[in-house]
């Protein structure tokens, strides 16, 4: 007598498709093959991250804090979408650009690597769409990293939030400053930034 033979249903498809997780190695070889040439991508938690087209006020915000910074501390020590080298364990699968990053010492004194977290007196992003990444995700990396101060201006909300005391759960320190306020960096306490500068045309 024949046995039956049941046959176990397909498994339900995942709700999203598998991910590729990237490393820092590969993502150098690809931009050595030119596929990278006509996009502008981050490294974040191994996943290529696309830094989109930014829109007049990102602009005109971006030059603004970057003239501000550069009056502050020289040209030589503000750099606009550099590489910066996260904590040991998030390295290998991590490789953010800030918008603006201030280093301790001369741009010069970097030939061949990106900056050291002990490097960078200041982090600054400047958010319209990505607020909500820049306050989690990337907190969260600087902090573990130990950068000491970690700024995101917040377009739509016209205020800057300033993140310092990091520690491996993330900054411990996190103030919104409104644009009627004014706020100095750690690396150069006799400057107050007046944060409504920054948002006027």
């Amino acid at each position: 007598m024949p046995v039956a033979l049941t046959i176990a249903p397909d498994p339900p498809a995942p709700l999203s498709p598998p991910r590729k997780r990237w490393t820092r190695a590969e993502c150098a070889a690809l931009e050595s093959s030119g596929v990278w040439d006509q996009q502008k991508l981050e490294l974040i938690d191994g996943e290529l991250i696309s830094k989109m087209g930014k829109n007049r006020p990102h602009v005109n915000a971006l030059v603004t804090m970057m003239q501000w910074l550069v009056d502050t501390f020289g040209r030589g020590r503000v750099n606009p979408e550099a590489p910066v080298d996260v904590a040991p364990q998030d390295n290998p699968t991590n490789e953010p650009e800030p918008d603006l990053i201030v280093l301790r010492r001369a741009t010069t004194s970097f030939q061949t690597s990106p900056p050291q977290p002990a490097d960078l007196a200041l982090v600054v992003e400047i958010a319209d769409t990505t607020l909500r990444f820049d306050l989690t995700v990337k907190a969260r990396l600087y902090a573990r990293a130990g950068i000491v101060e970690y700024w995101v201006l917040d377009l739509t909300g016209r205020r800057l939030i300033v993140h310092r005391e990091p520690e491996p759960g993330g900054y411990r320190s996190v103030i919104a400053y409104s644009e009627s306020e004014k706020v100095a960096p750690l690396a150069s306490p006799q400057h107050e930034l007046p944060v409504g500068d920054i948002f006027r045309p």
